[in-house]
């Protein structure tokens, strides 16, 4: 669906509003969706459309994504948790994978952020630079 500039710029301003400090605040974002489908307003489909799209984005850069070749120890994903937490802020949500493709390290995904801290990624670079 195309969305109009107008519509766009409309669900940014409703998403500005949904947020609390930096974070989505859930029932701001209910009640900004209730309200639009009650007063139908011009294009309203393509607002709800924009601002979906927008809640999908925010909620992805949440999201953490921790890939190691063996599997943590409780003691250790706390401590990659409180180190992202740091750097990201405190809503993360943090997934666990074992990847044994990777040999050792951990591969880090936060959002669109990856860090390849594994010695395949390291391998692979230095393959690169040769």
């Amino acid at each position: 669906m195309k969305i109009s500039k107008t519509a766009a710029a409309s669900a940014r301003r409703l998403f500005g509003l949904c947020q609390t400090g930096e974070r989505l605040d859930e029932a701001k974002l209910r009640t900004v969706a209730a309200r639009l489908g009650e007063a139908k307003p011009r294009d309203y489909p393509a607002i709800l459309s924009a601002l979906q799209r927008l809640t999908r984005l925010a909620y992805e850069r949440r999201k953490v994504t921790v890939e190691s070749a063996v599997e943590l120890d409780e003691a250790s994903q706390q401590r990659v948790l409180a180190g992202l937490t740091k750097q990201y802020g405190p809503d993360l949500v943090a997934q666990y994978q074992i990847n044994p493709s990777l040999l050792g390290g951990l591969r880090i995904r936060v959002g669109n952020d990856v860090f390849d801290g594994s010695v395949k990624g390291r391998l692979d670079r230095f393959a690169n630079s040769l």
